[in-house]
């Protein structure tokens, strides 16, 4: 409150602002734990994954003891933020964000902030924010190289502006093929972070409209100016309102994770799985773990993890075509 821009009226915005945290992993955590902190009154924390041990050099809400117990990141991270402020209302979903339940995460929020690992997802959470007038925040980093930019809609460029397709997949580095270090995730998610803050205490015009790059190794650090597509091409989301992820033109149900030779095959959308009774039927075919969130099976070079909502995520292979027959060889349809 003493910082006379924020003040105590911001203050007092933060505490009623509500906020999606879009993934919970690298950048997702640092951001997550900067707003916790900060005071915002609701964080809801989606994440579609599970911890592993490599995670921990990155990813800072977690430790030894979250991997030990095999909990989703969700889970772990709001037990942990509960921890650090009991006074806020921490939501944790376990999900995949799709077409599907989009609507129903980013219900009643003031802005998202991204702290997703793939374009597909930041496409959907592009179409989302621009359709139904919420700011949001992308972020993304690898090696030591890193990007941010707000988008306010109408006001603002939008992801679609800056990048009308998709980086092909095969010309982009991943944590997997290229690593990625602390400290830039740390100086991504706190610009992210910052931005929220100033869109969730009534400061828009603060926010920065220019997309900021930041590669730590050469000591590089430099804004670009990015406008609103208005002439030709015109942009297709927050000109021409086209919106091809939003309505499920565009987009994958199987998806390669980054920095992890896995696949994430997404659920049919019938009925929750029973992890009860998939974990029986598969007691005999190779190593079985299972807790109320997920079920793991290790078999062959495979490490098939299942969730409730019927997502599965396929380790051992980038390889979707692999990854379908595994899946349905073992888990079946």
């Amino acid at each position: 409150m003493r910082f006379a821009p924020l003040g105590e009226e911001g203050q007092r915005r933060l505490r009623s602002s509500s906020v999606l945290v879009c993934g919970c992993g690298a950048l997702g955590s640092v951001i997550a734990d900067q707003l916790v902190r900060a005071g915002v009154g609701r964080v809801r924390i989606v994440d579609r994954d599970f911890l592993e041990r490599d995670n921990l050099h990155r990813q800072i809400l977690f430790d030894e003891r979250d991997v030990a117990e095999e909990l989703p990141k969700a889970v772990a991270a709001a037990r942990r933020l509960r921890q650090i402020n009991s006074e806020i209302e921490i939501e944790a979903e376990v999900a995949d964000v799709t077409v599907a339940n989009i609507a129903r995460l980013a219900a009643r929020v003031d802005a998202i902030v991204d702290g997703t690992d793939n374009f597909e997802t930041r496409y959907l959470l592009n179409d989302y924010a621009v359709a139904n007038n919420v700011p949001w925040v992308f972020g993304g980093c690898v090696g030591a190289e890193g990007q941010m930019l707000a988008i306010l809609p109408g006001e603002t460029a939008c992801l679609s502006c800056l990048l009308p397709e998709p980086p092909p997949a095969e010309l982009q580095p991943t944590c997997e093929t290229a690593g990625v270090i602390g400290p830039i995730v740390a100086t991504i998610a706190a610009l992210q972070s910052a931005e929220a803050l100033k869109i969730l205490s009534g400061h828009r015009e603060a926010v920065s409209r220019r997309l900021a790059v930041v590669d730590l190794w050469s000591n590089q650090l430099r804004t670009i100016g990015i406008s609103r597509a208005t002439g030709e091409p015109r942009c297709r989301t927050c000109v021409e309102r086209d919106f091809p992820w939003l309505d499920g033109r565009r987009g994958a149900a199987a998806i390669a994770l980054c920095g992890r030779n896995a696949v994430q095959l997404a659920s049919s959308g019938g009925e929750p799985t029973s992890l009860a009774q998939l974990a029986a039927k598969l007691a005999a075919v190779g190593k079985v773990f299972a807790n109320p969130y997920l079920l793991r099976l290790e078999v062959e070079k495979y490490r098939i993890t299942v969730f409730a909502d019927g997502r599965a995520i396929v380790g051992g292979t980038d390889d979707v075509a692999e990854a379908r027959v595994v899946h349905a060889r073992y888990v079946g349809g």
